[in-house]
């Protein structure tokens, strides 16, 4: 049997390289074979595509891009527990070697979990990469539960990160004042997820991010890229924090300077962890009604190059996913 996938075998390009049949994989004694019924696309995927981590990620070429699946499993490891053939799951990939962007992937026990019939599998795709980078934001780095915040922003809400970080911020801290930065088309859609506050990074006054009723933030979550900590800096509170979810240069020297002078206005950078924990209370969120997918637009395995594209152009409001059996 073959399983149809799409790959890239070169770096540097804006498109998937190659859509080809290749075997099927065989999963490893802790693995899972996983039947996948869909596939959420992030913008870590196509920086690997592009080359943007080499030499560290992939590991080689060709490479099959995604991580983030939701499916059925066909075959269980020989060493695995717990799964049988016929169970919904959903499941992370590593990111150093990809593979979740076909018909079949296998995937890590300890790294997957099921999947309750309410909760399609579109939407629990999204959970994995997207969902707990938001809910390690807040929760892990950012303090949400153990430290007293009151006025939180999020910028660049309307993505896929930043519509989960919104609602798991009122449902972690409920009595929190929340601030979002997004396009003023997206202000509705934000309001219905919790939102108090909006800013519109189109205009002066959102680019600034100074809160509409001049509160100062004791916790940011920085969904967008490229906002300089001169910005930051006069809209927080005295022992606030800034997460940041794009590790760059730029980041990384607001992190060292913060340490090494001590400040109590502090910034932290993100490394999203493979935490199966996390995953299955994210999932059962969902089944509960508690948390909302919002899922942009779905495309076939075979026009997967259409939905890499609308991922890189950046404006998607929610996430992209490819269904391979559609």
């Amino acid at each position: 049997m073959y399983n149809d996938r799409s790959i890239s075998d070169v770096h540097g390009n804006s498109v998937l390289k190659q859509h080809v049949k290749v075997p099927i994989p065989e999963p490893k004694q802790d693995e899972l074979l996983v039947r996948v019924e869909a596939v959420s696309l992030n913008p870590f995927d196509w920086k690997i595509q592009k080359g943007m981590l080499r030499p560290i990620m992939p590991s080689k070429f060709p490479h099959i891009p995604c991580t983030d699946v939701a499916g059925e499993v066909v075959k269980v490891g020989s060493a695995t527990k717990g799964f049988k053939p016929g169970d919904k799951v959903v499941a992370m990939l590593s990111p150093l070697n990809g593979g979740g962007l076909a018909e079949y992937a296998a995937v890590k026990a300890n790294t997957t979990v099921h999947r309750p019939d309410e909760v399609p599998a579109a939407e629990a795709s999204v959970l994995a990469t997207t969902g707990m980078t938001a809910y390690q934001a807040l929760r892990r780095v950012g303090g949400l539960t153990s430290r007293p915040i009151r006025n939180i922003l999020i910028t660049a809400a309307s993505g896929g990160v930043g519509i989960m970080a919104v609602q798991l911020a009122k449902l972690l801290a409920p009595n929190s004042h929340l601030t979002v930065t997004c396009g003023a088309r997206n202000f509705e859609f934000m309001r219905s997820l919790g939102a108090d506050e909006l800013l519109d990074y189109r205009t002066p006054e959102g680019a600034s991010l100074k809160s509409p009723s001049g509160k100062k933030y004791d916790l940011i979550i920085d969904a967008a890229s490229g906002i300089p900590w001169s910005t930051f800096a006069p809209n927080m509170s005295e022992d606030s924090k800034v997460v940041y979810l794009t590790p760059n240069l730029n980041s990384l020297l607001s992190v060292i300077i913060r340490k090494l002078t001590f400040s109590k206005k502090k910034a932290a950078l993100l490394f999203t962890s493979q935490n199966k924990e996390d995953l299955d209370f994210l999932v059962h969120l969902v089944k509960e009604g508690k948390l909302k997918v919002k899922i942009d637009s779905k495309y076939p395995l075979t026009k997967a190059d259409d939905a890499w594209a609308k991922c890189i152009d950046g404006h998607a409001t929610g996430k992209i996913i490819v269904e391979p059996w559609n």
